[in-house]
């Protein structure tokens, strides 16, 4: 078995620090990475053993626990989610509910670049400059020398009104305001200009 790869898969395995080391696994994932024993499957190096297997206890109980009738076979509802709205119907309609259909409109073509707006709410937004800014114009606020924060310099389009601003004047440019961050920034003492 280990002619195809390599003589040393036994120790590649057991000691994937050595140097040299291959890893073996299907699912790419490095065993040196990892940090712990991946061995792989089709190698079956540690297989259990059958003394452990718990069908060992149902030996001469002709169908194993799983009834003459029924019969223990692959899948005998269906693979999946088969029969989701015929046999599992109530199960589907007790947890999943909504799970099937279609709601609302049609939407031929969209354009999702048309509804891009990224957005700010007012206590983030002297985040956008940096800290000794903020310092500097609460030490001396003057409403003839406010800081002035572009937005859209940011990436963002649209402030919201959400939190409290600092008493200190200042001018922010955006594409949009809602009636709330307006009203909070020109009671701060500041004022709105609209960018494009």
């Amino acid at each position: 078995q280990t002619n195809r790869y390599s003589n040393n898969l036994l120790e590649d395995c057991l000691n994937p620090f050595r140097t040299g080391a291959k890893c073996y696994s299907k699912n790419k994932v490095c065993c040196k990475n990892k940090h712990t024993l991946k061995l792989v499957s089709r190698f079956n190096l540690f297989k259990m053993p059958t003394r452990l297997h718990k069908n060992r206890k149902k030996r001469g109980h002709v169908s194993a626990g799983h009834g003459r009738v029924g019969k223990h076979r692959s899948h005998p509802g269906g693979r999946g989610k088969a029969g989701g709205l015929h046999h599992h119907r109530i199960l589907m309609d007790k947890f999943h509910p909504g799970y099937f259909g279609k709601v609302g409109m049609r939407h031929f073509h969209v354009l999702k670049n048309r509804s891009f707006k990224p957005t700010i709410n007012l206590d983030k937004l002297w985040t956008l400059v940096p800290k000794e800014t903020l310092e500097a114009a609460m030490a001396k606020p003057d409403e003839k020398n406010a800081t002035v924060i572009d937005v859209t310099q940011h990436g963002v389009h649209k402030v919201l009104g959400k939190g409290v601003l600092p008493k200190v004047p200042v001018v922010v440019k955006a594409k949009e305001f809602t009636k709330l961050a307006e009203r909070k920034i020109k009671a701060a003492g500041g004022a709105c200009l609209l960018t494009c």
